[in-house]
């Protein structure tokens, strides 16, 4: 959908632009978004979850997007729209902020001469572009990111400042690189020898898919022989780790903090949660939920909601418990000697 011009919207023209309805005066000025309990007239807020409902009755913004069950409880008008939180990202992004990345080539840029630079590319401060690199049209690269020899870039990509994009990775259109973010270093392959560890030349790459996000401080690694595949609209979150060969399925979305071991291959439609661990040659089917902080050791077959964490307890009652684990053996051992015995 293309982002409209202008700053400030009436309620219907945000409506038109997400293909919502109006439910009260349509002619509400908006020029910009906010919370439920902290908007002001001139911003749009929106209610997704159950948790925030009675923040409601007391808003003072200019206009909520509700979902069709909540719109005659809502006290100023309302954007009635079938995914409120989805009409609320869209709507967000007209009043987008962010800086541009990069305006113009700076002449502190550094482009090979066999770089193949498309129409309207932006370039930082101190960018290095080695031999054979393809940027599509309007790529724009931040200050001292390095992509090296043979990679390329599909149109419309930004890549924040202080990127590592390694030799020859493909990525697809539309993505977004932040910060600290190194892309194709060698996987962590080793054969090991009286002792010794013998490096393994990992000759794969990376193929990013489209419209795919990267987080911040995040590392994919290169392939060992084939490439690691990261699928098309992907959501990965800052400091996750994704290990050599993995394959991760369109439209997965993986949390802050996850380390993903070589060879894994998780479906689409997966979310994981912050701190998830995964053990190297996992397979994870499409539509699973792992929630943060769970350790996955073996293959997961079937969709669902999997977990291994622990909830937070009071420090008495978890001493209280771990006393208690520690004397399952001996309680397991004594309910077998009482079977016995009936």
């Amino acid at each position: 959908m293309t982002t409209m011009n202008k700053r400030t919207y009436s309620l219907q023209e945000l409506a038109k632009h997400v293909g919502g309805e109006v439910h009260g005066d349509s002619n509400v000025a908006i020029s910009a978004v906010g919370t439920l309990s902290g908007a002001q007239a001139h911003q749009i807020s929106f209610l997704t979850n159950a948790k925030y409902k009675p923040q409601l009755k007391d808003t003072s913004a200019g206009a909520v997007i509700v979902h069709d069950s909540l719109k005659t409880d809502c006290p100023v008008p309302a954007l009635v729209a079938a995914n409120p939180h989805a009409a609320f990202a869209l709507i967000a992004q007209l009043f987008d902020t962010t800086p541009a990345v990069a305006t113009g080539i700076a002449d502190s840029a550094v482009i090979a001469a066999s770089a193949r630079i498309g129409s309207d590319v932006a370039l930082g401060h101190n960018v290095i572009i080695e031999d054979n690199v393809v940027l599509g049209d309007r790529v724009t690269v931040g200050a001292n990111s390095v992509i090296r020899r043979g990679t390329q870039i599909g149109e419309e990509c930004i890549i924040h400042p202080n990127v590592t994009i390694y030799h020859d990775v493909v990525i697809g259109k539309r993505v977004t690189v932040h910060s600290q973010t190194v892309i194709g270093a060698a996987g962590f392959g080793y054969a090991n020898d009286k002792g010794v560890w013998i490096p393994i030349p990992q000759t794969g790459s990376v193929r990013i898919g489209d419209d795919s996000q990267i987080g911040a401080s995040s590392s994919i690694d290169r392939g060992a022989m084939e490439d690691t595949i990261i699928g098309t609209n992907v959501i990965i979150d800052n400091q996750v780790q994704i290990g050599h060969n993995c394959i991760i399925g369109d439209h997965s979305c993986i949390c802050g903090a996850t380390g993903i071991a070589g060879s894994c291959h998780i479906g689409k439609h997966v979310i994981i949660g912050g701190g998830v661990g995964v053990n190297g040659h996992i397979s994870i089917c499409d539509n699973v939920q792992i929630t943060g902080y769970t350790m996955i050791v073996q293959d997961i077959t079937e969709p669902g909601v999997y977990s291994s964490g622990q909830p937070a307890q009071s420090n008495r009652e978890w001493r209280k418990n771990t006393v208690r684990l520690q004397k399952i053996g001996s309680l397991f051992d004594r309910v077998k000697a009482l079977e016995k015995q009936v």
